[in-house]
């Protein structure tokens, strides 16, 4: 008994390494993947803007399984083939260099708990503020942003008869992948106009606003 109090440090100790660690990680996620789509390393944005481009392309022409399943299938040809390849290799100089994926197996992929725990915390405060917008547009507990949804909607009904949900996430890819580029080679001229957009958009906002009748101008549920 006498112990566990001395115990308790080191386990809080590790806790918060480990909960650390597993931020580290996550933030090395997401730097890796805005150094992907600012394309700070050509090859590798244009390995991954390639392989998603041919997945989305070929989701919209075929079906998800027939997707997946020709993309195991080829994953699944290059590493036999190589594994064949260095095994026969090995044996006519007859060295013992063993299995050709031998540190590709050996590294540990396995997700920690904390990790896990980490992503369910962040999630949850998306989930909690997803669901209060959605309660307080849809209860309309200000007219104007409510307003401005169903704006937004009317758009979308229009959108979504041109285009589905595949074209959608094709055009999303390619607007990730250039966007950055545009942006850093004119980005005063971008932000210039950007800065007109905005004035302009909330002066006809507050327009709008003045227009509405007294009762319902900026209303909101006490």
């Amino acid at each position: 008994m006498a112990d566990s109090p001395s115990s308790s440090p080191d386990s809080s100790s590790s806790n918060s390494s480990s909960s650390s660690s597993s931020s580290s990680s996550l933030q090395d996620l997401q730097h890796s993947a805005l150094q992907l789509v600012q394309w700070k390393e050509p090859k590798k944005s244009a390995a991954a803007f390639g392989m998603s481009m041919l997945v989305l392309v070929s989701v919209a022409t075929l079906s998800v399984i027939s997707v997946v399943s020709y993309l195991l299938l080829a994953s699944l040809c290059v590493s036999i083939t190589f594994r064949v390849y260095k095994s026969v290799i090995q044996a006519i100089q007859k060295s013992d260099e063993g299995h050709p994926f031998r540190s590709l197996l050996q590294r540990d992929i396995s997700v920690s708990p904390e990790t896990i725990r980490l992503l369910a915390d962040q999630s949850l405060v998306h989930l909690n503020w997803l669901s209060c917008q959605s309660r307080r547009l849809l209860l309309v507990e200000d007219l104007v942003d409510s307003l401005k949804l169903a704006a937004v909607m009317w758009v979308m009904t229009y959108i979504g008869a041109v285009f589905n949900g595949v074209t959608i996430l094709i055009l999303a890819d390619i607007i990730s992948f250039t966007t950055p580029l545009i942006y850093q080679k004119k980005k005063a001229q971008i932000d210039r106009q950007v800065e007109l957009l905005r004035t302009k958009l909330e002066e006809t906002v507050q327009k709008l606003q003045d227009r509405l009748p007294g009762a319902v101008k900026r209303t909101k549920v006490e």
